[in-house]
């Protein structure tokens, strides 16, 4: 039925944890954000791709593709990737150098890709979510393992501090990108199947098995399910929203 998915996700949804869990299947393919433009330069290294000041930008652009299609079937038949909205328009760009002469998004990403399942990812607590992020910038530290080992630190370890403004403008754009996913859906006529952080966070097996389902795999039994990553949440987040309801409270 289906040829590969696109998780549409903003920062602290959840991702990695369904990115990992989906991958762990062994036959779901190895999602992940190949088109993300920071990390681009890293995965073309890590591929060994040509220079691209060496090669024509067409040319370079399906070099690349093809190189993340690999990457993100990753041994299977089903191909995955992680898009965060704010790399969608970049990605369609790329496509339509590929792949020019299309008329719509979801036909030049069908046309690299496949048929495609979206996978809209969402959190409902918008703050949160932004509290999540600011926090993981600010410490540097973005995911821990259920054991607490350090996973991905992208900063050398530093104290978080509260700011009231910051979350404020985080929120905003979380939903934002939020609302822009939804658009983008619209106007592409696509039908999204929804993922819920707080859902995929209580009963990961049971989000894991209601998206294989949808992709038409088998999905591996409840005890079978070992997420990769843990919460990160603690009293911090707990003070900083507590804080942010009195400011928000007080100005209103």
């Amino acid at each position: 039925m289906f040829d590969g998915y696109i998780i549409c996700g903003t920062p602290r949804t959840g991702s990695t944890l369904l990115c990992n869990l989906l991958a762990a299947t062994g036959s779901a393919g190895n999602p992940d954000s190949y088109y993300g433009r920071k990390f681009m330069a890293d995965w073309a290294r890590e591929w060994n791709l040509p220079d691209p000041a060496t090669m024509r930008e067409e040319d370079y652009d399906r070099t690349y593709l093809a190189a993340a299609i690999r990457a993100g079937k990753g041994g299977t038949s089903m191909f995955g990737l992680r898009l965060m909205r704010e790399n969608l328009e970049d990605l369609i760009a790329i496509l339509s150098r590929v792949f020019p002469g299309l008329e719509s998004d979801t036909a030049r990403l069908e046309r690299a890709f496949g048929r495609l399942l979206y996978v809209h990812l969402t959190r409902d607590d918008k703050l949160a979510q932004a509290i999540s992020y600011i926090k993981a910038q600010q410490t540097g530290l973005w995911h821990i393992a259920p054991d607490g080992t350090e996973i991905e630190r992208l900063a050398p370890p530093q104290e978080p501090r509260y700011g009231f403004e910051r979350i404020r403008d985080e929120v905003a754009r979380l939903e934002g990108y939020d609302a822009a996913w939804n658009t983008w859906f619209a106007a592409q006529r696509i039908t999204p199947f929804r993922v819920v952080y707080e859902q995929l966070e209580a009963d990961p097996a049971a989000t894991l098995q209601r998206v294989c389902e949808t992709l038409g795999m088998p999905a591996p039994q409840a005890h079978e399910v070992r997420p990769g990553v843990a919460r990160l949440s603690d009293a911090t987040n707990e003070e900083w929203e507590r804080l942010y309801r009195q400011d928000i409270s007080a100005i209103m």
